[in-house]
């Protein structure tokens, strides 16, 4: 087993004071703490998300068409699991009604792209697959963990007139424009048992909690509780790669999520 190095990530929307275990840096706002992908699973990138601000508006392309537009041979497919949520905050997933590209951009150029989306109200628990093609915005005001195809390919669609770079030809062409939104799903965190979260095309991600145990090659990141190995602890706020032949048991309070590379053979 080995522990994964994480980054702290500075964002506008981020936040300067952070829920435990972390800690933001005297005068950092923290959008985003990533966990280098081991080179065992490169594919994958795990990371928290703190928002103090809605972030953009946004798409990924697939693979075939990050492909096509020069890019990359991976595209960017992600799931959101909310862990916190202040009162009346939102996930912006696809669509309320069809829209065609010309509208989308118009839209995004007159900033009513967001009146357009589906707002999402969202509590700890919460879970949602973001396809690729999907245009998808996080609200302010929420905790979440992502877990994602490792790419950076994001591409802008609308960032309420902050002075960043739009991407407009790129997104409108691989955005979905029907009102296919994110699959969503509640899952227990507080007392959970073993439980399936995600079965997506490029990763899995199941829970284990109350002494189940995770068996490698898998990524685990503990949500609450502490998980052993042999004599090592693996504590909220860390992520460890677990090699294949190799388990680790959550206590009885405990809760992680296990990520396993969906294409690597085990």
């Amino acid at each position: 087993m080995k522990m994964l190095p994480k980054r702290m990530v500075e964002k506008p929307w981020g936040k300067d004071v952070l829920p435990a275990p972390f800690t933001a840096p005297e005068g950092q706002r923290i959008g985003e703490i990533w966990f280098e992908p081991p080179p065992e699973m490169p594919d994958i990138l795990v990371k928290y998300i703190f928002t103090s601000e809605k972030l953009s508006v946004q798409v990924h392309p697939s693979d075939a068409q990050a492909r096509e537009l020069g890019e990359s041979d991976r595209g960017k497919e992600e799931c959101w699991l909310v862990l916190d949520a202040e009162p009346g905050a939102t996930l912006g997933i696809g669509f309320k009604a069809p829209i065609d590209a010309k509208r989308m951009r118009e839209a995004a150029l007159d900033g009513t792209i967001e009146d357009l989306m589906e707002w999402h109200p969202v509590q700890r628990g919460d879970c949602f697959y973001i396809p690729a093609g999907t245009v998808h915005a996080i609200g302010a005001g929420i905790t979440l963990v992502e877990i994602q195809q490792n790419s950076d390919i994001t591409y802008r669609l609308y960032d309420y007139g902050r002075p960043r770079e739009l991407h407009l030809d790129k997104g409108v062409a691989v955005a979905e424009g029907d009102v296919t939104a994110g699959i969503r799903r509640k899952v227990e965190l507080d007392k959970p048992p073993a439980d399936c979260v995600v079965s997506g095309r490029f990763f899995t991600v199941d829970l284990v909690g109350e002494e189940g145990e995770a068996h490698g090659p898998v990524l685990v990141l503990p949500l609450a509780g502490n998980l052993e190995f042999g004599e090592v602890e693996v504590e909220p706020g860390d992520c460890a790669w677990l090699a294949e032949g190799q388990a680790i048991t959550a206590g009885s309070d405990g809760a992680a999520l296990c990520i396993m590379n969906a294409l690597m053979p085990v």
